[in-house]
């Protein structure tokens, strides 16, 4: 098959490295590019827990005082993998989206007398930290990371995907969804993905994309492309 993975390239070399050995064409569409924010130190030892919607904001971590056996909530497994790799011990993921991580908190973590950190983008498409306080959380978000949109699709990679359709799209947010909407109606190729299987982080994000007549939308799990390509085939 013919595999657009549309997150940034520092994001994605495994994934495409993996699928390539597999004998999927994969194209690399980035539709975001991913900057740090500048942040004050974090003194870890403030916190009894410490929350990642996502990798970038384990890369981005900016510590004064580091606290590896902090409890470190993380979104799912590829977030996770990136917490130990930067030294957090007591870690678990949810299943890959928002609202399982913020189930996973409230079932294992007690709200009393503690407090949260919430570690995200600029933009997010759930507030998860005002969800938590909600619940009774004490929870402070720090954006240390923002997304910006690529505007521009270089000649030989829209030479090539008017040449050979793709087979599926993975997209990883609702910015990287309104992103490629521009992309396709920018550069016409409302033609070209119309018989696309279209790979969805959640339902939010597919629904930025309803407007385009896809051959199958599919939920995944980011970590799992390739169990629920298997089930497209």
């Amino acid at each position: 098959m013919h595999i657009i993975i549309t997150r940034p390239k520092e994001d994605s070399l495994d994934l495409m490295e993996r699928l390539k050995k597999l004998g999927h064409v994969v194209t690399h569409l980035p539709v975001i590019r991913v900057e740090e924010l500048k942040t004050k130190k974090i003194n870890l030892h403030n916190y009894d827990a410490v929350i990642f919607s996502s990798s970038n904001a384990i890369k981005f971590l900016n510590v004064e005082k580091f606290n590896p056996n902090i409890k470190c909530y993380c979104v799912g497994g590829i977030t996770e993998f990136a917490a130990k790799r930067a030294g957090f011990i007591n870690t678990c993921s949810s299943e890959g989206s928002v609202d399982s991580l913020k189930e996973l908190i409230i079932r294992t973590f007690d709200f009393k007398s503690t407090r949260l950190l919430y570690l995200s983008s600029e933009f997010i498409s759930k507030d998860l930290d005002l969800e938590l306080i909600d619940e009774g959380y004490t929870v402070d978000r720090i954006s240390n990371y923002t997304t910006l949109s690529i505007k521009e699709i270089d000649e030989t990679t829209l030479i090539f995907l008017k040449k050979k359709p793709a087979d599926v799209i993975f997209i990883y947010s609702s910015k990287s969804a309104v992103n490629l909407l521009d992309l396709i109606n920018k550069y016409f190729l409302l033609n070209v993905v119309t018989q696309c299987n279209l790979m969805c982080i959640s339902e939010n994000v597919s629904l930025v994309l309803k407007q385009i007549k896809w051959k199958k939308v599919t939920i995944f799990n980011p970590g799992e492309e390739e169990f629920f390509l298997n089930r497209i085939n």
